[in-house]
């Protein structure tokens, strides 16, 4: 690894743990809450403790003047819940331009198991050369989402192979769905050796998420890479917080619901 491309990762971590939120949503979903006055939700999360925040490259100029120092990482595919078929993402970007927007790392989110697997898994292929030729960090989103007919998104199994694939493909960071529980995304964990964070899903209860963060950093998680669960929180600064200290400073449940000022710790 050279000295540059290390910088890089360590730009979008804290000591090798990550707390990145994804806000790439507006293409997918539109301007929904939380992303309207992104500017804001930015300048919330990013005091909140989270190490990076994730985009579509052409928000980039709406991220560097709000995030105070945090990493940014630019997503180069993508579909939308109105389009024919979600899980056929296509390439958005590469990752020259995801430099000139400013990028510390690349996103590709990969469906396996679906029918555009293959394709899929040719561009994040190719992705890998090209990030490490741009020399910036390949950050795998994953969400080898676990993803396809008859294919159950919370199997360990199938979560496993998909993070795997993700390392096969030279990925070095890398999303997937969580499992459920502690025991069972253990054995995610443990089929790479790369860092493995956890995608957050629809919004739960504050307790829901922190628990939900708390069993996978003790299964062996690097971190989160959490979107709606943050960014559409009534206090996107407070649950970031919360889940940072988490993330950050092995905190309990309790501790970390009294960080984010929830309850009292």
């Amino acid at each position: 690894m050279t000295a540059g491309l290390s910088a890089r990762l360590d730009r979008i971590s804290t000591n090798d743990h990550y707390l990145i939120v994804p806000m790439d949503h507006g293409i997918t979903m539109g301007a929904v809450t939380g992303l309207v006055d992104i500017e804001s939700t930015i300048d919330g999360v990013t005091r909140g403790g989270a190490d990076a925040v994730l985009t579509q490259k052409g928000i980039a100029p709406r991220v560097h003047p709000n995030k105070n120092d945090a990493g940014y990482i630019v997503h180069v595919n993508a579909s939308t819940t109105i389009g024919p078929d979600e899980n056929d993402k296509r390439l958005t970007a590469d990752a020259e331009a995801a430099v000139r927007a400013g990028a510390d790392a690349v996103s590709f989110h990969i469906n396996v198991g679906s029918d555009h697997e293959p394709d899929q898994i040719e561009e994040l292929a190719a992705l890998s050369v090209d990030a490490g030729t741009a020399g910036v960090r390949h950050r795998e989103h994953g969400e080898p989402e676990a993803r396809g007919p008859g294919v159950d998104g919370t199997d360990p199994e199938s979560l496993g192979h998909a993070v795997r694939l993700a390392e096969e493909l030279g990925a070095d960071v890398v999303k997937t769905g969580y499992s459920g529980d502690g025991d069972s995304f253990g054995r995610v964990t443990e089929s790479t050796r790369l860092p493995v964070v956890i995608a957050g899903g629809s919004k739960g209860t504050d307790r829901e998420t922190v628990e939900m963060v708390r069993g996978a950093m003790d299964a062996g998680a690097a971190g989160v890479s959490m979107g709606r669960s943050i960014f559409q929180h009534e206090d996107p600064e407070g649950i970031a917080r919360a889940v940072s200290a988490i993330v950050h400073d092995d905190a309990a449940v309790e501790e970390a619901l009294g960080a984010g000022g929830f309850v009292e710790a």
